[in-house]
């Protein structure tokens, strides 16, 4: 009798698993879109597939800036006429992992296939799954904007050839778990890349430098490898998973294109996924290179510090260390000394906010000097911060910040 009991007990459990694992009468499988939910947010699609302001999600039209000109993010939507609700599985993989449209036509790398093809096919079919459960919408998008010859994409076959490898993750045996799940997640849909590996001329990423940074989109994505001096070398693990939770540490806080990834994707990740992340990027290794600082009696810190002292020791504090989570600590923040200052440049002439989460809700602003300060003051000061509390960079030049004011002029954000 107790046999029986125990059986049937099992059995019941065994019917709830399988319910769970499968799809319902209506065909939908909760637990595949609850998973592909998930990976949408990791793979930081609503960046690039919903316009900032706009009430109907992932309907694309959203300008992606590239070297070569502007794409417009495309519907992905479930509408068939103007959206991929008429595309198969098939055809939705080939996209994601392989760069190629239903018609046959290449994609541009402006949608992340390069990374996005380390993904599994079930990761991929997961998202499917999930987009096809958004509200539909009927939007045309014309998404190549390029000028002649870029907007032939018959020339993505010779980029591809020169810088998509194609093919799934394979997990490192030597590495544990954890470090191959964070390899995964940057290397993947978390393209992580895209942003932080330097470009060549013709757009490919130089994989000799990967992860030391890159200036995209009139803003500079740090070098996120494991150097001390230009990257995270001197961030714990729990640091980095801080940051990517909140958008805010004891260091830094993340603004701009950073400060949508942390609001659309990081922050929604779970502390396990977060904390392979950080495992995997404190074993990138950085450059070696070192720079010696500018002399604290150069003429150009002088005058840096006798303005950083009037304008920005309030809320950085004359050793530059700021208020954790709050304001920066420009000491520590090792994207300060950036080999690219337009960063710095940026935040110092246009101001920045950084972004609020649900753990860090204020998202303290930085306010614009570009109006109450001359070019020569500017560039006074960014050197003087890129030269200061054991940072060294290079001089930022009156000539370099107006050219920033006028690149900065055209960003309408």
């Amino acid at each position: 009798m107790r046999f029986a009991l125990l059986a049937g007990a099992a059995l019941a459990a065994l019917r709830v698993a399988a319910a769970a694992a499968s799809p319902t009468d209506s065909g939908q499988n909760f637990a595949q879109i609850e998973r592909g939910r998930y990976l949408t947010a990791a793979a930081d699609c609503a960046a690039c597939h919903t316009t900032q302001g706009q009430d109907a999600p992932f309907s694309g039209g959203r300008p992606i800036e590239t070297p070569f000109g502007i794409v417009l993010a495309a519907n992905i939507t479930p509408d068939r006429a103007t959206g991929i609700g008429g595309w198969s599985d098939a055809q939705f993989d080939a996209a994601l992992r392989r760069g190629v449209r239903p018609d046959g036509k290449r994609l541009y790398p402006a949608m992340p296939y390069p990374y996005y093809t380390r993904m599994t096919r079930d990761d991929v079919l997961a998202i499917r799954a999930y987009l096809r459960t958004v509200q539909p919408v009927h939007h045309v998008v014309d998404t190549n904007q390029l000028s002649f010859p870029f907007r032939l994409r018959i020339g993505m076959r010779i980029w591809n050839a020169l810088y998509f490898d194609a093919g799934e993750f394979k997990p490192d045996p030597q590495q544990s778990g954890q470090w191959n799940r964070g390899a995964y997640l940057v290397e993947g849909p978390g393209h992580c890349a895209a942003c932080h590996t330097p470009k060549t001329s013709l757009g490919g990423d130089e994989n000799r430098q990967r992860f030391r940074g890159y200036a995209i989109q009139r803003w500079f994505a740090p070098d996120i490898t494991n150097d001390a001096a230009r990257g995270l070398g001197n961030w714990s693990a729990n640091d980095i998973v801080e940051f990517l939770r909140k958008g805010h540490n004891r260091f830094d806080a993340a603004a701009g294109p950073m400060g949508e990834e942390v609001s659309d994707s990081s922050s929604h990740l779970t502390q396990a996924d977060l904390e392979a992340i950080a495992a995997y990027l404190k074993e990138v290794p950085g450059e070696t290179e070192r720079r010696r600082p500018l002399a604290a009696g150069d003429a150009v810190m002088k005058a840096g510090a006798a303005i950083y002292e009037d304008r920005c020791a309030a809320c950085h504090k004359m050793d530059g260390t700021g208020v954790p989570y709050m304001f920066p600590d420009l000491a520590a923040a090792s994207s300060v000394a950036s080999r690219d200052p337009t960063t710095v440049l940026r935040v110092l002439l246009r101001g920045a906010s950084s972004v609020a989460t649900q753990e860090e809700p204020t998202g303290p602003a930085m306010p614009a000097f570009g109006r109450e300060l001359t070019d020569a003051q500017i560039a006074a000061v960014g050197t003087y911060i890129r030269n200061s509390w054991g940072h060294a960079a290079s001089a930022v030049s009156a000539g370099d910040v107006g050219k920033a004011r006028k690149s900065f002029a055209a960003d309408s954000d």
